[in-house]
């Protein structure tokens, strides 16, 4: 079964949008059993539309569009679908219906172009869209399934998972896949790979493993397809369990963890509380421990003590200290955590000072070198980190490693 995306928009190809749409699509379809086998993007023109169409007929028995279905001009999808089918536009009443209703509680005015979205191709099978005004379109030419839908991501996403999936697993057989995520912090893939060299070629055939690497994170991903859904899932609980001996230093979480939802439920469990001195962070470890819902219970607050003004005024840190080592330094940072644990009076503090770039760095200190310091009353830990020349790469790898660094020594106080 060779199942393709199609992406249309012009707004892809000059990169004034990132295509999430076919990423997301490919995950889903993907934990249904459903291998996607090529993304393609194309643009907003009847040559490039039935271009495409004219080529996944050939090759791809399942066909998932999104895009170009909206209310303005440019949205031209419908007509070339209607040429490619050898079909017409016709006005559907029920599709008019929902519209109506949909614009009437969100106390919007009908118009012109909401009207035109009443209009379907005659041949096609409408997937009613809960969430906006326009359908979604099955089509069925030569034993292939054509599905159009809206570029809106939530839309789409709404159309994948209550009507498309259901009405592709009820025509087709799909294998059973069942995945899993390692979340790893601390190494990098080559190191990775070279751990698990060994634990990789014994995988049966049926698992197979995947990197996905970002700054600071490699996620470890195990996939395994069969026929026995619980058999699937078991034969991958032994194989984390393997991965989990052979590297337990760098496994921070699994599947949908964040190091961020980790240390909240540690915190969380032990009634702990946590503040955070940032400089060359910019207050984005704060940024990402209050994006987790209920943070407020165990975060109090932080301060980003850019300068080494704010370092001495704000979180006490002696000048002769910064002058003697300078605020790149083991002292400064673990003072800084130290003091502002004792400031904000919680059980654990973090503080991160570095020279993210890309100008600022020395012979001694080049740029990407950033000094950690995690604090709890018991104890105060320190390390430094050569990051690289990226200032972007650079904050969020240093954020990520200070959270797993709270993150040991909150486990290393349970023991």
């Amino acid at each position: 079964m060779i199942v393709e995306l199609v992406t249309i928009g012009n707004e892809l190809l000059t990169g004034h949008t990132i295509d999430t749409n076919s990423a997301w699509m490919a995950e889903r379809l993907n934990l249904s059993g459903i291998q996607v086998s090529r993304i393609t993007s194309v643009s907003d023109s009847r040559k490039s539309i039935l271009g495409i169409l004219k080529e996944t007929e050939a090759r791809a028995d399942i066909v998932i569009l999104t895009g170009g279905l909206g209310p303005t001009s440019d949205d031209i999808t419908k007509p070339a679908l209607c040429e490619f089918f050898n079909t017409h536009l016709v006005f559907n009443k029920e599709v008019f219906n929902h519209i109506e209703n949909l614009l009437y509680n969100k106390r919007c005015k009908l118009n012109e172009h909401n009207i035109k979205q009443a209009e379907v191709p005659e041949s096609a099978i409408i997937l009613h869209n809960d969430e906006g005004t326009a359908a979604g379109l099955w089509f069925e030419k030569n034993k292939k399934i054509f599905i159009s839908l809206p570029g809106v991501p939530f839309e789409m996403k709404g159309l994948i998972t209550k009507k498309v999936i259901p009405a592709l697993k009820k025509a087709f057989s799909f294998p059973s896949i069942h995945t899993r995520m390692v979340i790893t912090q601390g190494s990098y893939e080559a190191h990775l790979a070279e751990e698990l060299k060994d634990f990789e070629s014994s995988l049966p055939s049926n698992i197979s493993l995947a990197y996905l690497p970002s700054p600071g994170i490699i996620r470890l991903r195990l996939t395994a397809r069969g026929t026995d859904a619980k058999k699937l899932a078991d034969e991958i609980e032994m194989q984390i369990l393997k991965i989990r001996e052979i590297i337990p230093e760098y496994v921070a979480g699994f599947d949908e963890d964040t190091l961020e939802t980790v240390i909240g439920d540690l915190l969380t469990e032990r009634r702990q509380t946590l503040s955070a001195a940032e400089s060359c962070t910019g207050g984005t470890i704060a940024s990402m421990i209050t994006a987790v819902p209920g943070s407020s219970s165990y975060f109090k607050g932080g301060i980003v003590a850019y300068s080494n003004e704010i370092k001495k005024d704000q979180l006490a840190i002696e000048p002769s200290l910064i002058d003697k080592y300078g605020a790149v330094s083991k002292p400064v940072v673990e003072d800084m955590a130290i003091n502002c644990r004792l400031l904000f009076n919680t059980g654990y503090s973090i503080a991160v000072s570095g020279i993210a770039g890309p100008s600022g760095g020395t012979d001694k200190k080049p740029v990407g070198t950033v000094w950690i310091a995690v604090s709890c009353q018991a104890s105060t830990v320190s390390s430094e980190f050569r990051f690289g020349d990226n200032r972007e790469r650079n904050i969020k790898r240093a954020s990520v490693t200070a959270l797993n660094m709270l993150r040991k020594m909150i486990l290393s106080n349970d023991g």
